[in-house]
């Protein structure tokens, strides 16, 4: 069976959502878990934008050995010479070489014109082709290009020794029967083009992502670009596990094979979720909370008597499983490692210790520790007593606030008075049955100007969201002693 190549781009496009950014430590977990889910190619980061993302995705390059490594550039000269050696210690690298050709790009963001372009074209990818081999080419807003001249790019690109071409959705504003006409007219019109990987990589700003990538599978392209859990800039990117599910259960409108083993699907969303601290929403497909979830009685009944009346798919097909294993105070070390598993956590006795000793992994120095939490709530105003270890010194305070959340924060703030925060989002949901469930905490927060999520997880929820508060402070602190723009939001709109 014909075979389709899987593209992730959740470290590279997915980390440039607002509130995504991950530490390397995070990154490369991260990593891991892609490769264990079967991905093909691992877009690692953009090697160019900083020095943080340089040494990212090197690290991952240095790692991760099954996949091919790939690392986005601009058409420049510098760009692809820091791709290349970002990649030097790659088994197989490759460089993802972009270039905007719609005319809107090319007037008001390159201002360039369409012979400087192919020109530019030419030039990047045979230097990439020079220094690492293995290159893809992007169309940067190829759906809003006129056809003629995507022929132009396209066939420049490949002479100069480009063997993926990647026309991408950048702002998610195609139709599906568009999507097969411009691959259509690609293939026929393009001399080379069938000794060349044509890709897809659509945004979701119209709820396309999805419908569009498989139209472009069915249209030729045997590769497709996504993350895991639609994340990205804006309204996101394809949710890869939409496109992995709708191939594997459709197979009679897509018959082609991927490397994903789809039951390590939910166990990566889930580490996605637990690293930027954003949640599905509960009606996601293959991964939201209610995605197997059957209230209506009939549904139910259905279900009970034979579950493909109301399921087209199985929860153990994507590694959704009910657990049986109840942690107590009686549980071994091998159930709670199981658990952990479950949640995308490969762990070691270290880590074991480290969690028994501190309460978490550290995946970043904690300047911040909370020491002791007590609040008071009445008829009047919430009132917080916080203790916490700074730098290994023994600080507290006392707030007021509105409710025992705000109380607690402000007192966190007087703190950590040398830290300017803003608090965006904060949710907090039960990650346990029961009327003793365990509350999980995710918040984002606005620190010294840069993004950053927390989460934490406590059976009070205060002292969970407090907690998380302290780890988005955390990588804060952390942030502050790498250089500037290693955390930062980029100001361009990075790629495709």
């Amino acid at each position: 069976m014909e075979r389709v190549l899987v593209f992730d781009t959740t470290l590279r496009d997915g980390e440039q959502a607002p509130g995504c950014s991950m530490t390397p430590v995070e990154k490369m977990r991260m990593a891991k878990q892609l490769d264990t889910l079967g991905v093909d190619i691992i877009e690692a980061g953009f090697a160019a934008s900083s020095p943080a993302d340089f040494e990212s995705v090197r690290e991952i390059a240095r790692e991760v050995r099954r996949p091919v490594i790939a690392t986005l550039a601009r058409a420049t000269s510098g760009d692809i010479e820091k791709a290349a050696a970002a990649l030097e210690p790659a088994r197989q690298g490759r460089v993802h070489v972009f270039l905007a050709t719609s005319e809107i790009h090319l007037q008001h963001k390159l201002r360039i014109s369409q012979e400087e372009c192919l020109e530019r074209a030419g030039a990047a990818v045979e230097q990439a082709v020079r220094l690492v081999g293995e290159v893809e080419f992007s169309c940067e807003d190829a759906t809003r290009t006129d056809l003629d001249f995507i022929c132009q790019v396209v066939e420049v690109a490949v002479k100069a020794g480009a063997r993926i071409i990647n026309l991408p959705d950048t702002v998610g504003y195609a139709h599906p029967d568009e999507i097969r006409t411009m691959l259509a007219t690609v293939r026929q019109r393009v001399p080379g083009i069938e000794d060349v990987v044509l890709s897809v990589h659509c945004h979701n700003d119209l709820g396309l992502a999805v419908a569009n990538s498989l139209a472009g599978i069915a249209a030729g392209a045997r590769q497709v670009e996504g993350t895991i859990n639609g994340i990205g800039e804006r309204a996101g990117n394809a949710a890869l596990e939409e496109i992995v599910m709708a191939m594997r259960t459709r197979r009679d409108h897509f018959p082609y094979d991927t490397g994903i083993d789809t039951t390590e699907i939910y166990r990566t969303s889930r580490l996605l979720t637990v690293v930027t601290g954003i949640h599905p929403q509960p009606n996601k497909a293959i991964v939201g909370k209610n995605a197997f979830a059957h209230e209506a009685g009939i549904h139910q009944d259905g279900v009970l008597k034979h579950r493909m009346t109301y399921e087209i798919m199985t929860p153990e097909s994507v590694g959704l499983q009910m657990s049986n294993l109840v942690l107590g105070k009686h549980s071994g070390r091998h159930a709670l490692s199981q658990r952990y598993r479950a949640l995308g956590y490969e762990l070691t006795d270290e880590d074991l210790l480290a969690i028994l000793h501190h309460g978490c992994m550290e995946d970043f120095p904690r300047r911040y520790k909370l020491r002791h939490l007590q609040v008071s709530c009445g008829s009047a105003a919430a009132v917080a007593d916080v203790g916490m270890e700074v730098d290994g010194v023994m600080q507290e305070a006392m707030a007021e606030g509105d409710g025992p959340l705000a109380a607690a924060f402000a007192a966190v703030n007087r703190i950590a008075s040398d830290h300017v925060i803003e608090l965006h989002e904060l949710t907090i949901q039960a990650i346990s049955p029961g009327g003793d469930a365990v509350g999980e905490a995710s918040l984002q927060a606005t620190i010294d100007g840069k993004t950053f999520t927390g989460t934490a997880a406590a059976p009070d929820i205060v002292n969970a969201a407090v907690r998380a508060y302290l780890n988005a402070l955390n990588k804060a602190a952390h942030a502050r002693t790498l250089e500037a723009a290693a955390l930062e939001q980029a100001s361009y709109v990075w790629g495709v």
